[in-house]
């Protein structure tokens, strides 16, 4: 038993050591640290800014020679994974290496003037899922504006889009919708690197100092990288973003299920073993909903029943029952406009339980801001059919496709 272990273990290091993808941060610690030696850097980081045998950026960072870490930015979580998601996070001093860290996720969701003092140069480097609601890059727009208007330099550590580079699903936001969950003027799954976004939103003046001015950015490509990877495919190490995360496979889970997730009138998995894999209440037929769903035959969708028993949040400590959504296909997949599929079938065999009309009022709000405009919640509640949806929700992709392109950095 223990030799079998052992086995595996050396398999998954050889496996990272030999990994198809140089992250950002292995590139520039090739390249000895180009455009940071000699200055003053500050770091926007959390557990996944990595490089392939799982060092930790803060760390390399810390140790490089000509290079003075002064300052930690740290977003949701922590910048070394130690805080509870949605959790203020406080100021303090990072026990290994003696740098001060800096909370952007409490009072203030953007780094002040007084944090970046005494620094030139602010480094961001996450590992995000893809989708526009995923705080981690409203942090580093946020951070961008900041540097901006100090006139200091920002650079990104590049990593992969875990859902692959060409993945674009709906509109840019509304004006009336933007918040920290929708930050900017994306589609929900918007098919860029955090590089490439960060390029657009500079360069599309999305993200300007309060004068209008541009950043000095600075992207350090990976290698190895293209547009058709998801996660898997790069042979990278996965550190888990946030705690409903456990897979790269997550982040294409994620904008599946996590718009009507904020309604809170059913379990999408979050709170058993499965986050955002399910479709489940007490009232659901597992099997004759699994049926109806497949019988609609979405594309590169999946379904089977499923029975389950939370352990927290939504139907904690109670029998469950619904599906489980397998996606064989990801780029042929609606991903955000399954749980609209979802939510017509139900509506359809369960009209007492239909979410805009039995549902908490006080969640519509949030529902409105991930999806980026009031029209889809709108539309959709008046007959519970994506096809009164699927014109508004996907308007805008191609005319994103097109402008985002020319900040491709990778085929």
């Amino acid at each position: 038993m223990k030799k079998s272990i052992i086995l595996a273990s050396l398999s998954a290091i050889a496996l990272m050591v030999s990994a198809e993808v140089k992250p950002g941060i292995e590139v520039l610690r090739d390249n000895n640290f180009e455009g940071l030696r000699g200055k003053k850097v500050g770091l926007i980081t959390n557990p996944t800014g990595i490089d392939n045998k799982l060092k930790s950026t803060i760390d390399i960072l810390h140790e490089a020679e000509g290079v003075e870490l002064v300052g930690l930015y740290s977003p949701e979580h922590g910048v070394r994974g130690d805080v509870h998601a949605g959790d203020h996070v406080d100021n303090y001093t990072d026990p290994a290496t003696g740098v001060p860290v800096y909370s952007i996720y409490g009072k203030t969701r953007k780094p002040t003037a007084d944090m970046l003092k005494d620094v030139d140069v602010l480094v961001y480097d996450i590992q995000d899922n893809g989708c526009r609601s995923f705080t981690f890059i409203s942090t580093m727009g946020l951070a961008m504006e900041t540097c901006a208007e100090l006139g200091k330099e920002f650079m990104v550590l590049d990593r992969p889009n875990p859902v692959g580079g060409n993945k674009i699903e709906g509109n840019l936001v509304e004006d009336s919708c933007f918040s920290f969950v929708s930050q900017f003027a994306i589609p929900y799954l918007y098919g860029l690197t955090p590089g490439e976004l960060a390029k657009y939103l500079n360069d599309e003046g999305l993200v300007p100092g309060k004068n209008g001015e541009k950043v000095s950015l600075t992207v350090v490509p990976m290698e190895g990288y293209k547009r058709n990877m998801t996660f898997r495919d790069t042979e990278m190490p996965w550190v888990l973003p946030s705690p409903h995360m456990p897979t790269p496979e997550s982040c294409i889970y994620y904008p599946m299920s996590g718009i009507l997730g904020e309604l809170g009138f059913m379990s999408i998995g979050v709170g058993y073993t499965e986050p955002f894999k399910l479709f489940c209440a007490e009232w659901i037929d597992a099997d004759a909903l699994s049926k109806r769903l497949n019988e609609m035959n979405i594309p590169g969708v999946m379904f089977r029943p499923i029975h389950i028993k939370p352990f927290y949040a939504v139907g904690k400590g109670e029998n469950l029952q619904g599906v489980e959504v397998y996606v064989t296909d990801v780029e042929a997949a609606p991903l955000a406009l399954t749980q609209f599929y979802v939510m017509e079938a139900l509506a359809d065999m369960y009209p007492d339980h239909k979410p805009f009309e039995v549902g908490d009022k006080s969640r519509f709000n949030m529902f409105d801001k991930v999806c980026g405009s009031k029209e889809i919640r709108r539309r959709f509640s008046e007959n519970y059919k994506v096809a009164d949806i699927e014109e508004c929700w996907n308007k805008d992709n191609e005319s994103f496709r097109a402008a985002s392109k020319k900040y491709h950095l990778y085929e």
